[in-house]
């Protein structure tokens, strides 16, 4: 499971003309559910986001997370973040490794309704739509993190992708 992070003073997801989900300061999560992950992913994911010290203190320096804060959390399902590169496509990228959409559908909704029970502050975006997100990147501060399962990598939690 994949979550690019970006600490916002606002950002907005907009569909069809209408907003569905606004946050003012807090993190903006892109979150793309691979092929092998399962709820532990899910699990391992949450709690870094939440924990990841980005939110800068009363002195600049990124010391918070959001679980120290009640700043807002907004997820973001892309699931072309599980795009890769093969040699043999040459330019086009290749979606072999992300999860089946009914499968990305359900690990989302776990991964948002575990947020909003441990959190609180959060919005989402709607799963399979034509999104238009609109965001302040506050820093700019962005961030790459990755739950991997364990068959696959020999450790839970990574933040820098290693493809084969």
């Amino acid at each position: 499971m994949i979550g690019l992070i970006q600490r916002v003073s606002n950002a907005y997801v907009d569909v069809e003309g209408e907003t569905i989900a606004k946050i003012g300061y807090g993190l903006l999560a892109f979150i793309a559910v691979e092929k092998y992950d399962t709820e532990k992913e899910v699990d391992k994911l949450l709690k870094r986001i939440l924990g990841y010290r980005v939110l800068t203190d009363k002195t600049g320096k990124m010391n918070w997370g959001l679980k120290d804060t009640r700043c807002e959390l907004l997820l973001v399902p892309q699931f072309t973040l599980a795009a890769m590169h093969t040699q043999k496509k040459g330019l086009r990228p290749s979606f072999d490794g992300a999860a089946l959409p009914e499968k990305g559908l359900q690990l989302f909704d776990s991964l948002y309704q575990q947020a909003v029970n441990s959190h609180g502050c959060v919005q989402k975006g709607r799963f399979g739509a034509d999104m238009q997100v609109t965001l302040t990147n506050d820093g700019p501060a962005t961030f790459l993190l990755e739950a991997v399962p364990e068959e696959a990598s020999g450790s839970g939690v990574k933040t820098k992708r290693r493809r084969k």
